[in-house]
């Protein structure tokens, strides 16, 4: 097979596999149209997705959405970098050290297990209602759950690996650098594909409970629930929603680009 059917082939594949995608929102849609507008579920409210449009278009016109969407996401992206980062440096001292792991796994578990809204009153009291604890209860909650699966990629590699680094008189450093964070690589990526996912639920969900002079997308869908204007707040669940899968759909790139060795 020549190397232009093999990309033909390919491109094909990709085509096939992007319409599959798309026709899992797609489907869900029609139905919801199909029963808000034969009144098979209330349109008030339920209301049609194509209803929804015009509240969209006057959203973006007034800038409240995108003002809005830009806080959310500056919130995610600060507090899952912030998190993140040093999560995996824990996790994999953690996987390569036992000392450092029987040190660390009781709070980490402890910590883990906590429902982080709950302490949410807590950082309001030592860091008021304004944006430190807002990215303070994203770093809390995805912290642990990036070090837990890093953790648990060091874990899982193959101690032959370790071996030969020191058969060669490799230094710890090189053993991080060449064995243990390349073969934990796909136990990140997935522990980190959770984590903004999980940033998004706590950012919507904390700024549900600052909406007296908050913004971001929580807030704008709990007070259009209030003021009982449920076309914009399906508005700003489905911009949630999007939200999310594009924040995913850019880690898979970068994973792709980061872990090229990873089947797919």
């Amino acid at each position: 097979m020549s190397a232009s059917s093999v990309k033909r082939r390919r491109r094909r594949q990709r085509a096939n596999e992007v319409a599959l995608q798309l026709s899992g929102p797609v489907l869900l849609l029609a139905v919801w149209e199909l029963l808000s507008r034969t009144e098979r579920i209330d349109p008030r409210f339920w209301p049609a997705p194509t209803s929804l449009v015009p509240t969209l278009l006057r959203l973006v016109e007034t800038g409240q959405i995108v003002d809005d969407l830009r806080a959310s996401l500056l919130r995610i992206l600060v507090g899952f970098v912030v998190a993140s980062v040093p999560a995996v440096f824990f996790g994999l001292a953690m996987g390569l050290y036992r000392p450092v792991r029987l040190f660390l796994m009781p709070m980490a578990t402890v910590i883990y297990a906590v429902p982080k809204i709950a302490i949410l009153p807590l950082l309001w009291i030592v860091l008021g209602t304004g944006e430190s604890s807002k990215v303070a209860i994203i770093v809390i909650s995805i912290f642990f759950l990036v070090v837990l699966s890093t953790m648990g990629g060091v874990l899982a590699l193959d101690p032959i690996f370790r071996d030969v680094a020191r058969d060669f008189d490799a230094s710890q450093w090189q053993i991080v650098r060449t064995v243990a964070l390349p073969g934990a690589l796909p136990a990140i990526f997935t522990g980190l594909r959770l984590a903004l996912g999980f940033s998004l639920l706590i950012v919507v969900g904390t700024e549900f409970l600052d909406v007296a002079d908050g913004d971001g997308l929580g807030a704008l869908i709990y007070r259009s629930s209030q003021n009982v204007a449920y076309e914009q707040m399906f508005v700003g669940l489905i911009v949630v929603g999007l939200l999310g899968w594009v924040l995913t759909l850019l880690l898979d790139l970068i994973e792709r680009l980061v872990v090229p060795w990873q089947p797919r």
